[in-house]
């Protein structure tokens, strides 16, 4: 292994594995680094899944736009292949994900490294000059040209000394942390008969006081596996994703949530008589954290609006799903068929920052924008962007801050994106 590439990806989430892909297939040296053993981030470490969706229904003729670009297409194609489904997928199966990762990364051309943890950044004059990392009690010293920060906690950025925010204006609180979870040993037939009983009984028990978790009702997804359940129903609130110690608060909190539906559902609903919990994610879900000071701030005005940018280089129309903060409910704004707002490149550019971009989930935005890119095929587009957009800069010899946004644009429209 050497300590020199053209870019260094930090994160091997969607967007970062999408943005040294990217990068890697049209020529760049690539490394790519990730504190797990596998590649999908949040998918893999988190149990999040499905995918929300990623189209946008056509009014005029009813067909579907895909917004997310042909790199997730075909990772989502690949994963078809494998396990013989032919349709769009929403449901996934996260290990076949992580086997898919490894191959297209690899088929194209990128340098891995896993489990490993970038711990300092040094910085000069605007730029990136090398990251330490440890990784298997090995330190390490790797230098690049470019850095693309896809840690989703924007861990990259915050040790290289550039500006943030965390959650929400005003109070700083983030959306709600969730431990996702699987159950097994479920009766399906009498699962799909009783399922309308849950949660008007879990809300009276809420009611009643005999349940703590916040969360407003059961949220319960079927899986490829017979009898397997998936639950994306804890909710963690009030706590700081980006402290050790609250997450730890969080993980312990939300492991006794998991335990208290998993004895409402056997001891209450027909199907669950026999079931258990299969297990639980590695790493409890956070949707929201850190979120760059960028040259642009997205805003919710902008998603209503559905506005469009003279350096757009995404698109999106997942709904703004924002999980309350300090309790139970959940907002949305939706919307409608064939809409879809656009993300300028300067959301993905660091302040007073050269040689960085940031892909996924912490770019640079307000917290009810963020609500709404930050789904899977969104934070895998942007990344797509981030790492076709070194790539033009190493071709051509400039730094990504002022790579020509036109020849980023037109590749990516070239690679499906609708912008």
């Amino acid at each position: 292994m050497k300590d020199k590439y053209e870019l260094i990806v930090v994160g091997g989430g969607f967007a970062g594995t999408a943005a040294a892909i990217s990068a890697a297939r049209q020529g760049v040296d690539v490394l790519l680094i990730e504190k797990f053993n596998a590649l999908g981030g949040a998918a893999v470490s988190s149990l999040v899944m499905p995918f929300m969706c990623y189209w946008t229904q056509m009014p005029e003729n009813g067909e579907r736009k895909y917004l997310s670009g042909n790199l997730f297409l075909e990772i989502v194609s690949e994963m078809n292949q494998i396990t013989g489904n032919k349709a769009e997928r929403i449901a996934f199966d996260e290990e076949i994900l992580k086997l898919v990762l490894n191959r297209m990364a690899l088929k194209y051309g990128v340098n891995l490294l896993f489990d490993t943890t970038v711990t300092d950044a040094c910085v000069s004059a605007g730029k990136i000059m090398s990251i330490q990392a440890l990784g298997k009690s090995k330190s390490l010293s790797l230098s690049a040209n470019h850095f693309i920060d896809a840690s989703g906690d924007a861990e990259l950025s915050m040790l290289a000394g550039c500006s943030y925010q965390v959650g929400r204006e005003g109070d700083g609180l983030c959306q709600p942390m969730t431990l996702s979870f699987r159950m097994d040993g479920v009766d399906m037939e009498k699962f799909r008969k009783n399922r309308s009983k849950i949660n008007p009984l879990y809300q009276e028990w809420k009611q009643k006081g005999w349940i703590k978790n916040p969360h407003e009702d059961v949220l319960i997804f079927e899986t490829f596996h017979e009898g397997i359940l998936h639950f994306n129903s804890t909710r963690i609130v009030k706590r700081n994703p980006t402290d050790p110690f609250d997450v730890t608060k969080a993980e312990i909190e939300a492991r006794e949530q998991v335990f208290e539906l998993c004895h409402f559902l056997k001891d209450n609903i027909e199907g669950f008589e026999r079931a258990r919990v299969l297990s639980t994610a590695i790493q409890i879900g956070i949707r929201e954290s850190r979120k760059i000071d960028g040259e642009y701030t997205l805003t919710a005005a902008d998603l209503k609006a559905l506005s469009r940018f003279p350096d757009a280089v995404a698109a999106a129309n997942y709904d703004m799903d924002i999980h309350n903060p300090e309790g139970s409910g959940t907002s949305h704004y939706f919307f409608g068929d064939g809409q879809w707002y656009e993300i300028p490149y300067r959301c993905l550019i660091p302040k007073h920052m050269d040689n960085l971009l940031v892909a996924g989930r912490c770019i640079s935005s307000t917290h009810e924008a963020q609500a709404s890119y930050r789904v899977m095929p969104y934070c895998a587009e942007l990344g797509q962007a981030a790492g076709t957009a070194v790539a033009v800069a190493v071709r051509n010899h400039t730094d990504v801050r002022n790579v020509d946004i036109k020849q980023v644009q037109e590749i990516l429209r070239k690679e499906g994106f609708v912008i």
